[in-house]
């Protein structure tokens, strides 16, 4: 359907693609996959058009339809979510809109002497609303809403006054509804709970089409994907099979591709050694020709290309008392709306609890209480005895100062830590080299939450409170994360939507439910498994 041929492309001086071939066929579903800044998101625009190769082509079937989810998603308001959704579905929305504006008319005095014209036209834009399904379309916007956890509110009210990560939502529904042959997904995992992920990952599994995504959501892309385009210096590998799949290959394929590697250089190491000791000899000047020949001949077996892992250690954390934090009786409301009607928790050294629990249930509110950066309405909350606390939530990215830059970050936030130790730090959390010199304002999510990470963990609390640590994060960062969250051995309260995250840290599970919380010994997989269901508003 879509095929990449010798293709050949450079961003300034940065050389994304050389003479790379790729290919997707009808009912197949690719994750891409490549470190960031290999030109994964150039590839999509190149194949909708929006950018061209330097060299080489890409040809698109005749008559394939394709749509493009991105993370930029432009500006939305006026009409409601699911206008703005049956929008995506071509020609029936613009019927929709006549229909719409004729309904209007109908009932306009000023309009009367044109009534017999506006009633004709209206029964035939009625009847071609009918034919092209258009009823039908509503209803089916709306379970594709639903999906993406819309209330019925939020589905008729201006789209205009939706948050950004809402808007994507409104985006991603959009070509969903259009279920075009080619589906092109840039990152759709980002900003959807746990229930709206678990909806998307069965609705692309029952999908008919062909899908060629991006995620960083190991566990989503395992489950839908069943083949694998690899972007990795200017090349495009491609690999059958899922992520694991994937992962397993091109482990072995760097073992063999280490091992030919030492072995050619043991061969040439022994023939330059006889070259050497003999090219002054004349007795042997005709093996040493033919011997010299025979190296220039030989095509070279590069050594794997290493992808740069970063890894962290923390220093051991002070010991805080045996009760962590305390809630007693806690009230909670925002208007007329009540979150916590006399809550109960306590939360002990070493435990690491994950917060489950639908959208409203008030996971994030529970974890602001905790941190003290809001208060309850009645009840208390008390932190036990030498509880040093961190906590991390989407808003501290915005607290970081635009002008300051990594390093200068870092030394405000540690002015008695030498330059050595912070510039490791640096590097731990994926800024090599000049990366530090970065301003803070120019940074992506994904290096923002980084660097607050960094500042969190560097002097570590022994009690973590973590909100969606793993938003923006890439796949690398989050597994240097969690290998370094399991050997803490602090306490840790988190939310997080990524459930090889959840499965790999919690030890005890908190579900936010109407009737209080369900308390669950055991991690996230104990919680599956025991409950049935991988998120709480997937009950069945």
């Amino acid at each position: 359907m879509i095929r990449l041929d010798n293709v050949s492309k450079q961003n300034g001086r940065q050389i994304l693609f050389i003479e790379a071939s790729a290919a997707l066929q009808k009912g197949e579903k690719i994750g891409l996959v490549g470190p960031n800044g290999a030109g994964k998101s150039t590839l999509f625009r190149m194949i909708t058009g929006q950018d061209q190769p330097d060299e080489g082509l890409i040809l698109v079937d005749r008559g394939v339809t394709i749509g493009f989810f991105s993370q930029d998603v432009g500006e939305m308001s006026g009409r409601s979510a699911v206008s703005e959704v049956m929008d995506g579905a071509g020609p029936v929305s613009e019927i929709a809109a006549e229909l719409q504006q004729l309904e209007a008319a109908l009932s306009d005095p000023d309009q009367a002497d044109r009534m017999e014209e506006i009633l004709e036209r209206f029964g035939e834009v009625q009847g071609r609303f009918e034919e092209l399904g258009g009823y039908a379309l509503d209803s089916k916007a709306r379970e594709v809403l639903a999906g993406l956890s819309f209330s019925q509110e939020m589905m008729d009210g201006d789209v205009g006054k939706l948050s950004g990560g809402w808007k994507m939502r409104v985006a991603l529904a959009r070509i969903l509804l259009m279920r075009p042959d080619v589906m092109l997904l840039d990152e759709p995992s980002n900003h959807l709970d746990l229930e709206s992920l678990i909806w998307l990952e069965q609705f692309l599994k029952d999908y008919d089409g062909a899908l060629l995504m991006t995620s960083h959501d190991r566990e989503f892309m395992n489950r839908i994907i069943n083949k694998v385009i690899e972007i990795d210096g200017g090349s495009l590998t491609t690999y059958s099979g899922d992520y694991e799949f994937y992962e397993q290959q091109r482990a072995m394929n760097e073992q063999q591709q280490q091992a030919q590697f030492e072995r050619q250089q043991a061969m040439l190491a022994k023939e330059i050694k006889f070259i050497e000791r003999f090219k002054a000899r004349a007795s042997h000047a005709a093996q040493v020709q033919s011997r010299v020949k025979k190296l220039e001949k030989i095509d070279r077996v590069e050594p794997p290309k290493r992808r740069q892992t970063v890894s962290f250690d923390f220093l051991p954390a002070p010991r805080s008392g045996d009760d962590v934090v305390n809630l007693r009786n806690v009230h909670k409301r925002y208007g007329d709306r009540v979150i916590y009607d006399g809550l109960n928790l306590l939360v002990r050294r070493r435990e690491r609890c994950c917060v489950l629990g639908v959208n409203g249930a008030g996971k994030s509110t529970l974890l602001k209480l905790v941190a003290g950066s809001t208060q309850p309405d009645g009840g208390s909350v008390t932190l036990g005895g030498s509880v040093k606390m961190g906590y991390f939530a989407q808003h501290a990215m915005e607290l970081l100062d635009g002008e300051h830059t990594i390093f200068e970050a870092l030394e405000h936030a540690f002015p008695k830590a030498g330059q050595g130790s912070l510039r490791a730090l640096a590097g731990c959390f994926g800024f090599s080299g000049d990366e530090v010199e970065k301003r803070c304002r120019v940074l992506s999510g994904g290096e923002k939450a980084r660097l607050v990470m960094a500042m969190m963990l560097y002097d570590p609390p022994n009690f973590l409170v973590l909100d969606e640590p793993t938003n923006h994060l890439d796949m690398a960062t989050k597994e240097m994360l969690i290998a370094a969250l399991s050997q803490y051995e602090g306490t840790m309260l988190f939310v997080s939507h990524d459930r090889h995250f959840l499965a790999a840290l919690s030890n005890r599970v908190l579900e936010l439910t109407p009737e209080g919380i369900h308390q669950y010994d055991g991690g996230y997989t104990e919680y599956v498994a025991r409950s049935g269901h991988e998120a709480p508003g997937l009950r069945s």
